[in-house]
This record gives structure tokens, C-alpha cells and sequence, in this order.
């Protein structure tokens, strides 16, 4: 794989994201898009597509015995590395309080689902692809609950900055992304359970209700052009000014900070060490889950649960552009390094 192939790859999985946000931008500006029809947007992503999205990633695994859980072992705790570490630095990146749990769930949660999954298609091989697609499968959750925890702990509500326990657990329980990783977990339990008593799938949602299959299938699809649209519609040029600290703070734990403590342990523990033996069919998922920017479902959550929409609207926009070298750079490393097939 040449440089100027891998600078393609990485190029082409993130500018069509920038190219869709830009286009909601103009639409917003020439008034093809209301300020009515951006808000609400944005709820029915939240509440639908992207609910359904994850729902239909989380189905599409094929067995239980698929899973990588070594690798899926290595990504969560990393996960929750960075948001401590991050939540422990937050008074240095803002004096904002309203705005740390924005910048918080921006520095761990990425673009796995639109873009890593496809970012891992071009730097390995059908192997590689299946290790990514379980490792989002069990990633994207977590990011998800700690995103409504991060998103909880500094927001005003009655007066009061931090919520009580009980309330962060029902927002966690409430929430839409939540539920459909839950329901599409619970099928594949339920296709295991009749594998193992029955030896075969007795009832399959893609084969028995194959129309509304088809139907989740469509809706899955919206749910990336809508958010990036909306998106789009939502940032203001502006307004990057009066973001600046934060938009710099957020960007360098997304794509600076974050693959470094990702990908940096885990070549150091597979090159000095027996603990883990990642190679070229698990970097590609690493660089998936911690190279790519902030996830374009932040800022719809951001602006659901209360917080400052508009700074995680700016932090999508600029992770994604700063993504590119991050993306680039650590490929070439991992290449030369031999933990890449070229």
C-alpha cells in the first residue's frame, strides 16, 4: 500500500462526512432548511434513525462464538482510561462548567459507526472488517452510557449541577441509542438460546418478518445523511471564535490524545510484552475506534439532554478535518512497524 493510497483512504472515509455538513450549512443559510425543520431533525434522528441504526449494527452479528473478546477486552477499559483521564483534565479545557461533559464525551466517543467501520474495510480484509464490526458492536454501548453520564454530571437542572445517581441511571435507561443496542442484544441472545435447544433459528426477524426488516433496513440509512445534515444546519462559522479554547482542547483529545493512549498501549503491550498479540487484522479496529473524530450523533445528544449543542457541533466539524492527519500518520507508523499489511 503506497502513501499516496493510504492519504486516499483516510481522505476519502472523512471529507464525504465534511462534504454533507457543509451542504446542510448551505441549505440552512439559503433557507431550504428551517430552523423548525433542523430542530426537529435532530429529535427524530436522535429518537429514530440512529436508535435504529445501532439496533440493526447490533442484530447483523452473526453468532456469539464470533466474538473477539480479547480485542473487545482491550477497547473498553481503554474507553474508560480516557474518560477518566480526560474527565480528571476538563478544568484545564474550559471554565465554562456547561460545556466540560460536551468536550468530556467527545474526547472518548468516535465516529466508529459511520466511519470506522468503513475506514477498517480499506486497511484490511474481510477478517478485519468482522473484527471491527464486533468491536463496535460492544464499544459503541459503552460509549453511549458514559456519553449520557458525561452529558449528565454538567448540566444545570433545578438549580443543581451534579443529578443524582438515579437520574443519571434513567437517562441512561431512557435513552433511544440505549434501548436499541439493548433490543438488538437481546436477539441475539434469543438466536443463540434457539440454536442451542432447538440446533437451528426457529424465527429470525430478517427471514420471518422480512418486511419489516427491510423497513428497519431503510431507516438505518437516513440516519447518517439526516444527523450530518442536521449538523449542518446547526454550525455557525461565528461562533468558532467564542469556542475557541474548547474547540482546541476537544479536537487534541480526539485525535491527538486518544490514539495515543489507544493504539500507543496497545503496540507496547504487543511488542514489549505477551499480553496482548494484536496484528493486521486488529489494528484496523483499533484505528477505527480511536483515530476517527468525534461521532456525528454527539451533538444530536448534546442538544437532547440539554447541553451546549453548539460547541459539539463545532467539535464534529473540526475533529473530522484534524482526523485526516491523525488517520494518516498512524497508519504509516502501524505500517512501518510491520502491525499493518501493506
Amino acid at each position: 500500500m503506497e502513501l499516496l493510497h493510504i492519504l486516499e483512504t483516510a481522505f476519502n472515509a472523512v471529507i464525504p462526512i465534511v462534504l454533507m455538513i457543509l451542504l446542510g450549512y448551505l441549505l440552512r443559510r439559503r433557507g431550504i432548511m428551517t430552523e423548525h425543520f433542523v430542530k426537529n431533525g435532530s429529535k427524530l434522528g436522535f429518537h429514530v434513525f440512529l436508535s435504529t441504526m445501532l439496533f440493526v449494527n447490533v442484530y447483523s452479528i452473526e453468532s456469539v462464538n464470533d466474538i473477539r473478546w480479547d480485542v473487545v477486552l482491550y477497547c473498553i477499559p481503554m474507553i474508560c482510561v480516557i474518560f477518566l483521564i480526560c474527565m480528571a483534565a476538563l478544568p484545564l479545557c474550559t471554565k465554562v462548567p456547561e460545556r466540560r461533559g460536551v468536550i468530556l464525551q467527545g474526547a472518548f466517543r468516535s465516529n466508529m459507526a459511520i466511519i470506522g467501520l468503513s475506514l477498517s474495510s480499506f486497511l484490511g480484509g474481510p477478517e478485519a472488517v468482522a473484527v471491527a464490526s464486533i468491536v463496535s458492536a460492544f464499544t459503541i454501548p459503552v460509549m453511549n452510557i458514559l456519553s449520557v453520564i458525561s452529558l449528565s454530571l454538567y448540566v444545570k437542572q433545578d438549580g443543581q449541577s451534579r443529578p443524582s445517581a438515579k437520574k443519571i441511571a434513567l437517562n441512561i435507561l431512557k435513552n433511544p441509542l440505549i434501548i436499541g443496542i439493548s433490543l438488538g442484544v437481546a436477539c441475539l441472545v434469543l438466536r443463540a438460546l434457539q440454536i442451542r435447544f432447538f440446533g437451528r433459528v426457529v424465527f429470525s426477524l430478517s427471514r420471518d418478518l422480512k418486511f419489516l426488516y427491510t423497513c428497519l433496513n431503510y431507516l438505518k440509512s437516513v440516519a447518517s445523511p439526516l444527523a450530518l445534515l442536521v449538523l449542518g444546519g446547526q454550525f455557525e462559522f461565528g461562533a468558532t471564535r467564542s469556542f475557541l479554547r474548547e474547540i482546541v482542547a476537544g479536537t487534541l483529545w480526539r485525535v491527538v490524545i486518544a490514539p495515543l493512549i489507544g493504539i500507543g498501549v496497545a503496540v507496547i503491550l504487543s511488542t514489549q510484552t505477551s499480553l496482548l498479540d494484536f496484528g493486521v487484522n486488529e489494528y484496523p479496529a483499533l484505528i477505527a475506534l480511536f483515530c476517527t473524530p468525534v461521532a456525528v450523533s454527539t451533538a444530536i445528544m448534546a442538544g437532547q439532554m440539554g447541553n451546549d449543542e453548539q460547541l459539539a457541533t463545532q467539535l464534529v466539524v473540526w475533529s473530522s478535518i484534524a482526523s485526516i492527519a491523525t488517520m494518516f500518520l498512524t497508519v504509516c507508523l502501524l505500517m512501518a512497524g510491520g502491525m499493518l499489511s501493506g
